[in-house]
């Protein structure tokens, strides 16, 4: 059997959707029946359990997948790889005291960031981050707790992102051994953030690891 990409150690794919309720369910349907499909094998060969640490993982013939699961309002997402842990986030783009958020919990650089953006821009640059932080708590298997919240993650370049371009995955600010990436998307009405941990000792270069995102039909999990 060919290798499918997602299952490749240098890949990471995201699959998302909008639903109308029941994001949980309908979360872990969608993740369970792409890693079936990635493996080539039946659904009743692997199942969906959790570790202690709450991140989400597959038995059976899915022993190999690393995987994240994540949900919103109206909104879910999930990311596999056949390499190190990953982990994902999603959330709805609205309006927010996004200045003020940003100088209460982020890293001051990162805070300066948001604050010097148009005041229309700063809500969705504050989920920017927010769900690349997300995301790294999820690889690390411990989530906001022992400084989440202040960890660097990838200032984008530029804001707003390309239309339609391809994030890509870059190293944590001294933290090389992390990369995070975040993607707007459904016409600007979400943010999602990816993250992975583990690669060379070093940390790969940016775009070593590719990173596919994609749109999927409510049918994926229905």
């Amino acid at each position: 059997m060919d290798m499918h990409p997602g299952l490749a150690p240098d890949t990471v794919t995201v699959l998302w959707c909008t639903t109308d309720g029941d994001e949980r369910r309908k979360a872990h349907t969608l993740l369970v029946r792409t890693a079936a499909d990635m493996l080539d094998v039946p659904l009743s060969e692997l199942w969906l359990t959790h570790r202690e640490d709450g991140r989400p993982v597959l038995g059976g013939a899915g022993g190999a997948l690393r995987v994240s699961v994540t949900h919103a309002r109206g909104a879910l997402a999930v990311a596999l790889t056949g390499g190190s842990p990953v982990g994902v986030d999603v959330e709805v783009v609205r309006r927010l005291r996004a200045e003020a958020m940003a100088r209460a919990w982020l890293a001051p650089v990162e805070a300066a960031w948001v604050a010097g953006l148009p005041e229309e821009d700063r809500s969705a640059a504050f989920l920017w981050l927010w769900t690349q932080k997300e995301s790294v708590g999820k690889a690390l298997g411990r989530g906001l707790r022992r400084g989440g919240m202040s960890r660097r993650v990838p200032l984008p370049e530029p804001w707003p992102p390309v239309a339609g371009g391809p994030p890509v995955l870059r190293p944590l600010p001294g933290d090389p051994g992390i990369t995070s990436a975040a993607a707007v998307v459904g016409g600007g009405r979400l943010v999602i953030g990816v993250a992975r941990h583990g690669g060379t000792g070093s940390g790969p270069r940016p775009g070593a690891v590719h990173l596919r995102v994609h749109q999927v039909s409510p049918v994926a999990y229905s």
